[in-house]
């Protein structure tokens, strides 16, 4: 029997700094919820809006998994291995933080803020030299099914992480119905939706709603409205 964990929009940490608006589906920074530290080896999913001509100064991560999805805007990225780029709508970043890297994340844009995930993910190898990846996806390739964004698998589709979790992104009109297999057993599924509103396993979520699944090989979903949709596959013995 599938088990299951649901994580209403308005449920979530929030912390509001100005220059970011930063909303917690897991325990992060000044918000703590011992039983929202973590789902498996999704560590943290930070829905982040950085206001124009502001961001994050400088600072250090180490032996996790860093991935961004950005939803609105641009977003400036600096860090320690010299890497220097602008992420968009479209892309994903990842980095591997490994044995330490430092980073900044800046809004260029004078006039408009920018909106990212920020998904850190526990990797299954620890003290690797730190990479940096970006890659832009064809957004067309998400219209009424799953497109991979990321995998364990650097020949595989989307980026690619040290842990087996596999990232989907669908975008799907009002009554399109799917299903999702996972990848591994033994793994859960975190879907988190983006906008609108989407039926999985039964359960009817809302914008920015999270539903953790697991016990489970397959999931069914289907879109009550227009809709946008993250699934994230991750191992859950964390």
């Amino acid at each position: 029997m599938p088990h299951t964990i649901l994580h209403k929009a308005n449920s979530r940490g929030h912390a509001n700094h100005g220059w970011l608006d930063s909303y917690h589906s897991f325990s992060f920074a000044g918000y703590y919820n011992p039983e929202r530290i973590h789902f498996g080896a999704l560590r943290v999913l930070n829905d982040d809006t950085v206001a124009a001509g502001k961001g994050f100064g400088k600072h250090p991560h180490d032996n996790m998994e860093i991935i961004s999805i950005p939803l609105e805007g641009d977003l400036q990225h600096e860090d320690s291995m010299g890497n220097i780029a602008i992420i968009k709508n479209g892309d994903i970043q990842v980095m591997s933080a490994g044995t330490g890297i430092t980073h900044s994340e800046f809004n260029k844009n004078k006039d408009a803020p920018v909106k990212f995930l920020q998904i850190w993910v526990f990797p299954n190898k620890k003290n690797v030299t730190p990479r940096y990846s970006q890659i832009t996806l064809n957004l067309k390739d998400r219209h009424n099914k799953l497109q991979q964004i990321l995998s364990p698998d650097p020949n595989d589709a989307g980026v690619w992480i040290y842990q087996d979790a596999w990232f989907h992104l669908g975008k799907f009109d009002k009554d399109f119905s799917t299903s999702y297999a996972l990848k591994k057993k033994g793994n859960g599924v975190y879907a988190f939706i983006l906008s609108g509103d989407i039926t999985i396993a039964g359960q009817a979520l809302n914008k920015r709603d999270g539903l953790g699944i697991w016990d489970t090989d397959t999931i069914q979903i289907k879109a009550d409205s227009d809709s946008e949709l993250l699934l994230m596959e991750v191992p859950m013995l964390f």
